[in-house]
């Protein structure tokens, strides 16, 4: 049992560690495809917010993913892992293709999928799904309305000042909001693994209540901090250049925009998609410009891949599931 338990475990951190490869995007993209760091920098920067983050913000989204999605009480240690299975599988295919789907849907797909593979549909925990599937609107709405009204704002503040004078303070400034959205992208993200993991402890009887132990919390944000210091690349260059083009200051209001919903949603105990925050965000940026300035079927393709993520995980789920307990003779 025990060296089930670790061997998920290690599953879960290598899920961690591609959703931070996967996400790396979500926090480097402006500050790449602005220039104010180069890509190297900017992966840097981004790990070392993710991983302080761990000792900034409680585990609230941890336990909304770890028991508030599916009952323990149906599940077992095959569940878990198949259902990290099918996140890790989905997220290989949108990486491949340059697609930033969202990691957070994609473990919670593979894990509804397996769970239903083995207990039926009564195993979902519909009151826990409901803030979910309403903030896959809600997450990009805000980060698009947040990102279009400061950049009317910071448009109308500095309207009488020079285009190099005004990108020249947002260089600087773009710094800090990057730093805000990546301190939120770990928060986020780091504590569905932190649900996972602390899940299956309880579910192995290593935990008698679901409190997130420290360590696991530790573990969580340095694997996603490890994968988002090794980057990934094309995602990179769909969210920093075929979505729109961006100054300096577009990238301090589309950062800031999405790092507010991200810390708002994160004290709440709302799992929301990084991606599709960031994603909104920036669309928003560009609308300000004109809408020809959001190149639309781009963002349309983004869209089909949020849409397909959650039931295209939770299938590969339940075929790992399937897969596996007739490999082990449950």
């Amino acid at each position: 049992m025990l060296t089930l338990v670790i061997t998920i475990i290690i599953i879960a951190l290598i899920f961690d560690f591609l959703n931070g490869f996967h996400d790396s995007a979500n926090s480097i993209a402006t500050v790449v495809s602005t220039r104010v760091l180069t890509p190297r920098k900017a992966v840097m920067f981004a790990a070392f917010f993710n991983l302080i983050a761990a000792f900034m913000f409680d585990v609230h989204i941890a336990k909304t993913i770890g028991k508030g999605l599916v009952d323990l009480q149906a599940v077992n240690e095959y569940v878990i892992m198949s259902g990290l299975l099918g996140a890790i599988v989905w997220n290989l295919i949108t990486w491949y293709y340059g697609l930033p789907s969202s990691s957070s849907h994609a473990l919670m797909g593979g894990y509804a999928g397996a769970a239903i593979a083995k207990a039926g549909v009564g195993s979902i925990l519909v009151s826990g799904w409901v803030p979910t599937i309403i903030f896959i609107v809600m997450a990009p709405l805000m980060g698009m309305l947040m990102g279009f009204f400061l950049m009317l704002a910071l448009a109308w503040i500095f309207h009488d000042r020079s285009s190099t004078r005004v990108n020249s303070t947002f260089r600087k400034l773009q710094l800090v909001s990057a730093a805000a959205y990546s301190l939120g992208h770990g928060t986020n993200d780091a504590q569905k693994t932190m649900g996972v993991i602390t899940g299956l402890l309880v579910t192995a009887g290593i935990l008698t209540t679901f409190e997130v132990p420290f360590w696991v919390v530790l573990i969580s944000h340095f694997a996603i901090a490890m994968g988002t210091l090794f980057g990934g690349w094309r995602i990179v260059k769909t969210m920093g250049q075929k979505i729109t083009k961006l100054k300096p200051s577009d990238g301090f209001c589309a950062e800031t925009a999405g790092a507010i919903t991200l810390l708002v949603t994160a004290f709440g105990g709302i799992s929301v998609s990084t991606t599709h925050t960031i994603t909104g965000a920036i669309m928003g940026v560009g609308a300000t410009k004109r809408l020809s300035a959001v190149r639309w079927g781009v963002a349309g393709n983004i869209v089909v891949a949020w849409i397909l993520t959650i039931p295209a995980s939770a299938l590969v789920g339940a075929v790992c599931y399937w897969s596996i307990s007739a490999m082990v003779g449950q």
